[in-house]
């Protein structure tokens, strides 16, 4: 056993507990241990092309008077292949505009905030001037 191999050995064994079991802890219970379900992908739109236009991830967000929503990441999907479209999360429905394009707002504190021209073929999303 190399000198490495040993001390990953010596390492697992105390951190496994007394006896080599190792330790458990109650699961919570209650209604603060309950966390709400992600919900589930789901398809938005579909371009002239093909491509579909999926909601996929989700935050909860809160509005300024208090209102909360729901805002969701968008994902390109054409056939095996899913294209994300990074560090944009929006609470409306995407417009396609072309077989190439298609414009989301981004959501902020639950009111939609400033429009994104996102590239159909690279997810690339550029603020709308």
């Amino acid at each position: 056993m190399t000198p490495r191999c040993a001390v990953a050995a010596l390492f697992a064994a105390s951190t496994a507990g007394c006896g080599g079991q190792e330790e458990t802890r109650p699961a919570e219970s209650g209604p603060a241990s309950a966390q709400p379900a992600a919900p589930a992908d789901s398809l938005v739109a579909t371009t002239p092309g093909g491509a579909e236009i999926w909601f996929t991830l989700a935050r909860e967000g809160t509005g300024p008077d208090g209102t909360t929503c729901t805002d969701r990441t968008l994902e390109i999907r054409r056939g095996a292949r899913r294209i994300p479209v990074p560090l944009l999360y929006t609470g409306t429905a995407p417009e396609i505009l072309n077989d190439t394009t298609m414009r989301a707002r981004l959501s902020d504190r639950c009111a939609p905030g400033d429009a994104y021209l996102v590239d159909l073929r690279s997810g690339r999303p550029v603020r709308e001037r």
